[in-house]
């Protein structure tokens, strides 16, 4: 999906300002939401670590690319000042960073947990303490913190992933309880198990998607573009919602991830049958 990003068109963002964090990866849920902003008629600027990918994007979607290191406060501040001098103000922003760390609880080490909390927490809390003086003078705008169903829900082997999550939920709530009043709503959306590049390794592997979707009401698992389409509502004016975990999982958080012993089940009998195929 392709769009000028002018900031002129007829769609639900126009003339809106957006700045979408974590775009940087190709073909990544960042990126998807850049592109459908940028559709919907957003002026946007794509923020990540690698400048050559987000130059091809912006090219693409008419945009202005700005490099930044989420795991450095100097690089997030000054990431959000030229994003403000670039659009001229920031109306809508999205952080769609994330690591996804899988190591069981023992194994996990300071290393992984500080790397964890530098990006999942520590950057979050940055990024709002940058933002809010800018939407601020603008009168206002929306927050949008890409979450996870397990900050809900449990999964093995992924305490400090989780924990992060749902420490950078709180802060979201934080924001829109103390600054609601200045017109800045904050909300979170967590996916479940999503089609994108970070879970192209599990997508491989015979039998493991199909071990999650059965804990699906809807049948299936999501991708980049559901997340989008959320992101898309909670940006719009069209929006009444503030301090909320919008769930755009299928329903996924109404029951549960599988267990090591259900993952291997299904992995199993995968195997099994491509065998006597």
């Amino acid at each position: 999906m392709n769009g000028a990003g002018n900031g002129t068109g007829a769609g639900r963002l126009a003339g809106k300002t957006a700045l979408v964090v974590g775009a940087a990866g190709g073909g990544n849920m960042g990126q998807v939401i850049a592109r459908r902003f940028a559709w919907e008629g957003a002026k946007v600027a794509i923020a990540g670590r690698h400048k050559d990918v987000l130059d091809g994007l912006a090219e693409e979607i008419g945009g202005v690319a700005v490099p930044c290191d989420f795991t450095s406060r100097t690089s997030i501040e000054d990431m959000v000042g030229a994003t403000d001098r670039a659009l001229g103000g920031i109306d809508v922003a999205v952080n769609a960073t994330g690591w996804g760390l899988l190591k069981p609880f023992l194994d996990t080490t300071d290393d992984d947990f500080d790397r964890m909390t530098i990006l999942q927490l520590q950057g979050p809390f940055r990024f709002l303490q940058a933002l809010i003086p800018v939407m601020e003078r603008g009168g206002g705008g929306s927050i949008i913190q890409i979450s996870s169903a397990t900050a809900t829900i449990m999964f093995h082997d992924h305490a400090a992933y989780m924990a992060t999550k749902a420490g950078a939920d709180h802060l979201i709530r934080t924001v829109a309880n103390e600054f609601g009043h200045l017109g800045i709503r904050a909300n979170s959306i967590s996916p479940g198990v999503t089609e994108t590049p970070m879970t192209a390794e599990a997508q491989a592997v015979p039998g493991l998607m199909e071990a999650f979707i059965k804990g699906y009401p809807l049948g299936r698992y999501g991708t980049s573009d559901d997340i989008a389409a959320g992101c898309v509502f909670l940006a719009s004016d069209e929006c009444f919602m503030t301090g909320q975990n919008l769930q755009v999982n299928g329903g996924l958080t109404l029951r549960a991830n599988p267990s090591k012993a259900d993952i291997e089940s299904s992995i199993q009998t995968a195997l099994q049958c491509e065998g006597r195929s």
